[in-house]
């Protein structure tokens, strides 16, 4: 039986720099954001090697007993990495940034201070708290660093939050993915002390769009992983911002922490002409790159276009990233899934560690992979 051993790849941002145009992205005198048509699909691929345009950092995890866990990265914060199971059995690992264990809580159960699930996760190191959304239970529940219970934050105005993100020391910023709301903001600032929302988030669209999109494929690491409901987040970390996308929309924007917000990317044709309509969703920033794909509602569970704009050369590329320290090219990463992302880091990839003995014993590795294997 193989053991689930985990190593974590941390990758960090670049820089975010301005935008080029082009025949098929353009942009405006006035503005920085960029225009896609998401029916060109027809790129030149590029070979981009992860090193040379981001910082890599390799994090192996304390195994033991007691830290012996999978590949699910709840949270990279400044002091701590926490990771969960694949399997929701309520267990959560805490490590300190060099990958030492420090302790493992689990609160699952159905008394009012516990949680069935975890379907959103915040780590507040300001307030040192940890704040888990349990969508089963709808119930928005905060602990110390410890596991002891604080408070319930959850109510009607916020029982159906997917993601959530630490706005500020005293606030979250949530999507709810409630499809029922229509008309209503699915983006908005809700109080860590009592969960009510102080301030809503309006994003401009004709008509709410319930997307059809039920499952998509998560491929960002060696191993893929099962696909989950609407998987892809509606609400991520930028370097201190917020981007925040809404399918009714044709907009995606990024919000500051002075609650200004203006347009990152812009789509053509409108989502509303479309039918079946194809989504587009921006992920990963760089200074050279600007990573995002399509799915298309006919084709659930697969990315139907992945691509990128480059803004030295302002053309579009399919992509495939190779990290370095690999000998050969089997092994890719995929910027655009965002997971345990913070200001500083733009993803995480968990490498499991019978992967990486096994690519180690074929002569694979090189440089500081091979020293971990």
């Amino acid at each position: 039986m193989k053991r689930v051993n985990t190593i974590l790849v941390i990758i960090l941002f670049a820089i975010v720099a301005g935008c080029v145009a082009d025949s098929v992205i353009s942009k405006k005198k006035s503005t920085d954001f960029i225009v896609v048509d998401v029916t060109k699909t027809n790129y030149p691929q590029k070979e981009l090697i992860l090193q040379d345009f981001m910082d890599v950092e390799y994090i192996p995890l304390e195994t033991g007993r007691e830290f012996l866990c999978q590949r699910r990265v709840l949270a990279i914060g400044k002091d701590m990495i926490i990771i969960a199971n694949d399997r929701d059995d309520g267990d959560i690992f805490i490590f300190d940034r060099n990958g030492k264990g420090l302790r493992k809580i689990n609160r699952r159960g159905q008394g009012p201070e516990e949680y069935l699930t975890i379907s959103a996760f915040v780590l507040d190191e300001d307030n040192n708290e940890i704040i888990i959304r349990d969508i089963t239970s709808r119930k928005i529940l905060v602990y110390d660093l410890n596991g002891k219970f604080k408070r319930n934050i959850g109510n009607e105005e916020n029982n159906m939050i997917f993601a959530m993100r630490n706005f500020d020391r005293e606030h979250l910023i949530c999507h709810n993915n409630d499809r029922r709301r229509i008309g209503e903001n699915s983006h908005f600032i809700i109080s860590k002390q009592t969960g009510n929302i102080v301030r809503n988030i309006k994003l401009h669209f004709k008509n709410a769009i319930n997307p059809s999109i039920l499952g998509i494929q998560r491929s960002a690491s060696v191993r893929p992983l099962p696909p989950l409901p609407m998987a892809y987040p509606m609400l991520y970390n930028y370097q201190g911002n917020f981007i925040i996308l809404e399918p009714s929309s044709d907009t995606v924007f990024m919000y500051s922490p002075d609650h200004k917000m203006k347009p990152v990317t812009v789509r053509t044709p409108s989502i509303h002409s479309m039918d079946p309509k194809i989504h587009l969703f921006p992920s990963t920033i760089t200074e050279q790159y600007y990573f995002m794909g399509c799915f298309n509602e006919t084709q659930k569970n697969v990315i139907t276009t992945n691509f990128m704009y480059d803004k030295q050369a302002g053309t579009m590329f399919k992509y495939v990233v190779y990290n370095d320290d690999y000998s050969n090219k089997e092994i890719s990463m995929n910027p655009i899934f965002v997971t345990g992302n913070n200001n500083e880091t733009a993803f995480s990839v968990a490498i499991d560690a019978f992967d990486l003995v096994e690519a180690y014993k074929e002569n694979k590795l090189k440089g500081k992979l091979k020293e971990i294997a």
